[in-house]
Protein backbone atom coordinates (compact mmCIF):
# COMPACT_ATOMS: atom_id res chain seq x y z
CA UNK A 1 0.00 0.00 0.00
CA UNK A 2 1.04 3.43 -0.98
CA UNK A 3 0.21 6.31 1.38
CA UNK A 4 0.69 10.25 0.22
CA UNK A 5 -0.48 13.00 2.74
CA UNK A 6 -0.43 16.53 2.18
CA UNK A 7 -1.85 20.02 3.59
CA UNK A 8 -3.60 22.55 1.39
CA UNK A 9 -5.51 25.94 1.54
CA UNK A 10 -8.91 24.95 -0.32
CA UNK A 11 -11.19 22.67 0.21
CA UNK A 12 -13.08 23.72 -2.77
CA UNK A 13 -10.33 22.83 -5.05
CA UNK A 14 -9.41 19.58 -3.59
CA UNK A 15 -13.00 18.35 -3.73
CA UNK A 16 -14.03 19.57 -7.06
CA UNK A 17 -10.77 17.33 -7.79
CA UNK A 18 -12.09 13.96 -5.98
CA UNK A 19 -15.91 14.48 -7.25
CA UNK A 20 -15.00 16.36 -10.53
CA UNK A 21 -12.03 15.45 -11.77
CA UNK A 22 -9.23 18.09 -12.85
CA UNK A 23 -10.37 21.16 -14.60
CA UNK A 24 -11.83 20.70 -18.79
CA UNK A 25 -12.16 22.72 -21.32
CA UNK A 26 -15.76 21.89 -21.98
CA UNK A 27 -19.21 20.43 -20.41
CA UNK A 28 -18.02 17.26 -22.28
CA UNK A 29 -14.43 17.19 -21.59
CA UNK A 30 -15.89 17.33 -17.66
CA UNK A 31 -18.24 14.97 -18.50
CA UNK A 32 -16.09 12.62 -19.87
CA UNK A 33 -13.44 12.90 -16.96
CA UNK A 34 -15.82 12.32 -14.19
CA UNK A 35 -17.05 8.82 -15.88
CA UNK A 36 -13.62 7.89 -16.03
CA UNK A 37 -13.17 8.64 -11.92
CA UNK A 38 -16.11 6.28 -11.11
CA UNK A 39 -16.33 8.31 -7.65
CA UNK A 40 -18.11 6.84 -4.40
CA UNK A 41 -18.38 8.12 -1.54
CA UNK A 42 -17.57 5.51 1.49
CA UNK A 43 -17.82 7.58 4.65
CA UNK A 44 -18.68 10.48 5.66
CA UNK A 45 -17.91 11.90 9.72
CA UNK A 46 -18.94 15.07 10.95
CA UNK A 47 -20.39 16.13 7.98
CA UNK A 48 -23.07 14.91 4.76
CA UNK A 49 -23.59 16.61 1.85
CA UNK A 50 -22.84 17.50 -2.11
CA UNK A 51 -19.83 18.79 -3.00
CA UNK A 52 -20.69 22.46 -2.70
CA UNK A 53 -22.26 21.43 0.67
CA UNK A 54 -19.16 19.70 1.83
CA UNK A 55 -17.22 22.71 1.10
CA UNK A 56 -19.57 25.37 2.73
CA UNK A 57 -19.36 23.32 5.86
CA UNK A 58 -15.49 23.01 5.78
CA UNK A 59 -15.10 26.40 5.28
CA UNK A 60 -17.28 27.36 8.11
CA UNK A 61 -15.53 24.92 10.84
CA UNK A 62 -12.19 26.19 9.48
CA UNK A 63 -13.24 30.08 10.57
CA UNK A 64 -12.82 28.59 14.15
CA UNK A 65 -8.91 29.47 13.78
CA UNK A 66 -8.80 32.00 11.39
CA UNK A 67 -4.60 32.04 11.52
CA UNK A 68 -4.56 28.71 10.04
CA UNK A 69 -3.80 29.15 6.58
CA UNK A 70 -3.80 25.67 5.00
CA UNK A 71 -7.06 23.92 6.95
CA UNK A 72 -6.72 21.06 4.46
CA UNK A 73 -5.97 17.49 5.07
CA UNK A 74 -5.26 15.74 1.91
CA UNK A 75 -4.49 12.00 2.35
CA UNK A 76 -4.55 8.67 -0.64
CA UNK A 77 -4.27 5.55 -0.16
CA UNK A 78 -3.52 2.97 -3.12
CA UNK A 79 -3.79 -0.57 -2.94
CA UNK A 80 -1.41 -3.12 -5.15
CA UNK A 81 -2.73 -5.21 -7.68
CA UNK A 82 -2.61 -8.41 -5.81
CA UNK A 83 -4.59 -6.67 -2.70
CA UNK A 84 -7.74 -6.67 -5.07
CA UNK A 85 -10.89 -8.36 -2.71
CA UNK A 86 -8.57 -8.69 -0.18
CA UNK A 87 -10.80 -5.34 1.79
CA UNK A 88 -14.32 -5.41 2.02
CA UNK A 89 -15.63 -2.00 2.49
CA UNK A 90 -15.88 -2.01 6.47
CA UNK A 91 -12.01 -3.40 6.25
CA UNK A 92 -11.36 -0.07 4.14
CA UNK A 93 -13.43 2.31 6.57
CA UNK A 94 -11.65 0.88 9.59
CA UNK A 95 -8.32 1.52 8.04
CA UNK A 96 -9.27 5.34 7.61
CA UNK A 97 -10.49 5.45 11.32
CA UNK A 98 -7.10 4.30 12.36
CA UNK A 99 -5.68 6.70 10.13
CA UNK A 100 -7.52 9.55 11.42
CA UNK A 101 -6.43 8.45 14.50
CA UNK A 102 -2.88 8.72 13.83
CA UNK A 103 -2.83 12.19 12.47
CA UNK A 104 -5.62 13.45 15.19
CA UNK A 105 -8.37 13.90 13.06
CA UNK A 106 -10.86 11.31 14.12
CA UNK A 107 -13.25 13.84 16.03
CA UNK A 108 -13.03 16.41 12.65
CA UNK A 109 -14.48 16.27 9.50
CA UNK A 110 -13.87 14.42 7.13
CA UNK A 111 -15.33 12.38 4.14
CA UNK A 112 -13.61 9.92 1.99
CA UNK A 113 -13.54 9.04 -1.41
CA UNK A 114 -13.03 5.93 -3.84
CA UNK A 115 -11.64 5.99 -6.98
CA UNK A 116 -11.46 3.29 -9.69
CA UNK A 117 -9.60 5.70 -12.59
CA UNK A 118 -6.29 3.85 -11.98
CA UNK A 119 -4.75 0.75 -12.48
CA UNK A 120 -4.59 0.43 -8.36
CA UNK A 121 -7.66 1.18 -6.28
CA UNK A 122 -7.46 3.80 -4.09
CA UNK A 123 -8.36 6.07 -1.29
CA UNK A 124 -8.65 9.91 -0.98
CA UNK A 125 -9.81 11.54 2.50
CA UNK A 126 -9.89 15.26 2.57
CA UNK A 127 -9.89 16.06 6.06
CA UNK A 128 -10.55 19.47 8.16
CA UNK A 129 -7.34 20.33 9.88
CA UNK A 130 -9.61 22.81 12.03
CA UNK A 131 -11.84 20.78 14.92
CA UNK A 132 -14.75 21.62 16.12
CA UNK A 133 -12.74 23.34 19.17
CA UNK A 134 -10.39 25.53 16.94
CA UNK A 135 -7.22 23.13 17.65
CA UNK A 136 -5.08 22.17 14.65
CA UNK A 137 -4.50 18.49 13.83
CA UNK A 138 -0.40 18.93 13.42
CA UNK A 139 1.33 17.88 10.22
CA UNK A 140 4.37 17.61 11.65
CA UNK A 141 6.45 14.46 10.42
CA UNK A 142 3.55 13.86 8.39
CA UNK A 143 6.28 11.73 5.68
CA UNK A 144 7.01 9.19 8.29
CA UNK A 145 4.42 8.84 9.95
CA UNK A 146 2.47 7.95 6.72
CA UNK A 147 4.97 5.90 5.71
CA UNK A 148 4.40 3.83 9.14
CA UNK A 149 1.00 3.34 8.89
CA UNK A 150 1.25 2.00 5.64
CA UNK A 151 3.71 -0.70 7.03
CA UNK A 152 1.58 -1.52 9.89
CA UNK A 153 -1.39 -1.68 7.68
CA UNK A 154 -0.37 -3.97 5.45
CA UNK A 155 0.79 -6.17 8.18
CA UNK A 156 -2.27 -5.76 10.01
CA UNK A 157 -4.12 -6.93 6.50
CA UNK A 158 -1.87 -9.20 5.11
CA UNK A 159 -1.40 -6.83 1.99
CA UNK A 160 1.44 -6.45 -0.37
CA UNK A 161 4.30 -4.77 1.33
CA UNK A 162 6.02 -1.58 -0.46
CA UNK A 163 9.25 -0.26 0.42
CA UNK A 164 9.50 3.30 2.93
CA UNK A 165 11.65 5.91 1.74
CA UNK A 166 15.00 5.10 3.28
CA UNK A 167 15.59 8.18 5.13
CA UNK A 168 12.55 6.60 7.21
CA UNK A 169 14.20 3.53 7.81
CA UNK A 170 16.92 2.60 10.29
CA UNK A 171 20.73 1.96 9.61
CA UNK A 172 20.34 -1.99 9.66
CA UNK A 173 17.31 -1.54 7.87
CA UNK A 174 18.60 0.76 4.67
CA UNK A 175 21.63 -1.73 4.03
CA UNK A 176 18.83 -4.28 3.60
CA UNK A 177 16.46 -2.29 1.45
CA UNK A 178 19.64 -0.98 -0.17
CA UNK A 179 20.39 -4.44 -1.48
CA UNK A 180 16.81 -5.18 -2.69
CA UNK A 181 17.06 -1.86 -4.88
CA UNK A 182 19.97 -2.79 -6.76
CA UNK A 183 18.22 -6.16 -7.23
CA UNK A 184 15.40 -4.24 -8.93
CA UNK A 185 17.44 -1.55 -10.87
CA UNK A 186 19.13 -4.93 -12.43
CA UNK A 187 15.96 -6.44 -13.11
CA UNK A 188 15.19 -3.29 -14.65
CA UNK A 189 18.28 -2.43 -16.66
CA UNK A 190 17.89 -5.96 -17.94
CA UNK A 191 14.18 -6.10 -19.04
CA UNK A 192 15.43 -2.71 -20.38
CA UNK A 193 17.88 -3.81 -23.03
CA UNK A 194 15.75 -6.40 -24.02
CA UNK A 195 12.57 -3.74 -24.72
CA UNK A 196 15.30 -1.81 -26.84
CA UNK A 197 16.33 -4.73 -28.23
CA UNK A 198 12.92 -5.93 -29.67
CA UNK A 199 11.35 -2.03 -30.25
CA UNK A 200 11.87 0.62 -33.14
CA UNK A 201 10.60 3.60 -30.91
CA UNK A 202 9.88 4.53 -27.10
CA UNK A 203 5.78 3.70 -27.85
CA UNK A 204 7.00 0.22 -28.22
CA UNK A 205 9.30 -0.03 -25.37
CA UNK A 206 6.83 1.47 -23.22
CA UNK A 207 4.21 -1.23 -24.71
CA UNK A 208 6.91 -3.81 -23.67
CA UNK A 209 7.98 -3.05 -20.35
CA UNK A 210 4.22 -2.58 -19.28
CA UNK A 211 3.48 -6.41 -20.24
CA UNK A 212 6.38 -7.10 -17.77
CA UNK A 213 4.44 -5.48 -15.24
CA UNK A 214 5.61 -2.36 -15.03
CA UNK A 215 3.90 1.57 -14.58
CA UNK A 216 5.26 3.48 -17.31
CA UNK A 217 5.73 7.27 -17.14
CA UNK A 218 6.73 9.08 -20.91
CA UNK A 219 7.12 12.87 -20.94
CA UNK A 220 9.92 15.06 -21.24
CA UNK A 221 11.45 11.96 -19.37
CA UNK A 222 10.94 8.82 -18.63
CA UNK A 223 10.15 6.33 -14.94
CA UNK A 224 9.10 3.72 -14.04
CA UNK A 225 7.50 1.53 -10.86
CA UNK A 226 7.30 -2.07 -10.79
CA UNK A 227 5.02 -4.38 -9.46
CA UNK A 228 5.96 -3.85 -5.77
CA UNK A 229 5.30 0.15 -6.19
CA UNK A 230 8.72 1.02 -6.12
CA UNK A 231 10.29 3.79 -8.60
CA UNK A 232 12.87 4.40 -10.74
CA UNK A 233 13.39 7.51 -13.18
CA UNK A 234 15.01 6.49 -16.86
CA UNK A 235 18.33 7.86 -15.86
CA UNK A 236 18.51 6.33 -12.20
CA UNK A 237 19.35 2.86 -14.35
CA UNK A 238 21.65 4.40 -17.05
CA UNK A 239 18.15 4.97 -19.48
CA UNK A 240 17.35 7.88 -19.41
CA UNK A 241 14.86 8.98 -22.24
CA UNK A 242 17.24 10.37 -24.58
CA UNK A 243 19.66 7.46 -23.82
CA UNK A 244 16.82 5.24 -24.84
CA UNK A 245 16.27 7.00 -28.16
CA UNK A 246 19.89 6.97 -28.92
CA UNK A 247 20.01 2.92 -28.25
CA UNK A 248 16.85 2.65 -30.49
CA UNK A 249 18.34 3.79 -33.30
CA UNK A 250 22.08 2.54 -32.92
CA UNK A 251 19.84 -0.84 -32.55
CA UNK A 252 17.76 0.40 -36.04
CA UNK A 253 21.15 0.76 -37.60
CA UNK A 254 22.98 -2.57 -35.90
CA UNK A 255 19.43 -4.37 -37.71
CA UNK A 256 19.62 -3.03 -40.85
CA UNK A 257 23.88 -3.67 -41.35
CA UNK A 258 22.61 -7.23 -40.29
CA UNK A 259 20.02 -7.34 -43.21
CA UNK A 260 22.73 -5.86 -45.39
CA UNK A 261 25.09 -8.59 -44.79
CA UNK A 262 22.48 -11.14 -44.95
CA UNK A 263 21.47 -10.24 -48.03
CA UNK A 264 24.95 -10.25 -49.31
CA UNK A 265 25.78 -13.41 -47.99
CA UNK A 266 22.44 -15.05 -50.03
CA UNK A 267 23.38 -13.13 -53.33
CA UNK A 268 26.95 -15.00 -52.62
CA UNK A 269 25.72 -17.84 -52.00
CA UNK A 270 23.20 -18.00 -55.43
CA UNK A 271 25.85 -17.02 -57.31
CA UNK A 272 28.64 -19.92 -56.01
CA UNK A 273 25.57 -22.03 -56.96
CA UNK A 274 25.02 -20.84 -60.49
CA UNK A 275 28.67 -21.05 -61.01
CA UNK A 276 28.93 -24.82 -59.80
CA UNK A 277 25.37 -25.49 -62.31
CA UNK A 278 27.08 -23.76 -65.37
CA UNK A 279 29.53 -26.64 -65.99
CA UNK A 280 26.38 -29.18 -65.68
CA UNK A 281 24.60 -27.35 -68.05
CA UNK A 282 27.43 -27.03 -71.04
CA UNK A 283 27.86 -30.77 -70.28
CA UNK A 284 24.14 -30.87 -70.76
CA UNK A 285 24.41 -29.10 -73.78
CA UNK A 286 27.35 -30.46 -75.69
CA UNK A 287 25.66 -34.29 -75.18
CA UNK A 288 22.42 -33.06 -76.59
CA UNK A 289 24.22 -31.58 -79.69
CA UNK A 290 26.16 -35.24 -80.02
CA UNK A 291 22.90 -37.04 -79.80
CA UNK A 292 20.90 -34.06 -82.73
CA UNK A 293 23.78 -35.45 -84.96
Amino acid sequence: MIGKVGTGKSFRGVLHYLFEGRWQESKELQKQELEKKLVEVIAYNQCFGSRLELVREFIEVAKLNPNQSKPVFHFSLSFAHSDAGKLGLQDKIDIVEKLAEKFDFKDHQYVVVAHQDTQHAHLHIVANRIGFDGKTASDSNSYKHIAEFARKTELEYKLEQVLSPNKFLKPEQRIAQSQRIDNRKEALKKHLGLAIKQSTDVQQVKKYMEQRGYEVEVGRGIAFTDAQHVRFKGSQVGFALMDIEKKLKQEQLLRQQEQNRQAQLLKQQQDELKKQQEPENEQVHRYTQRIGR
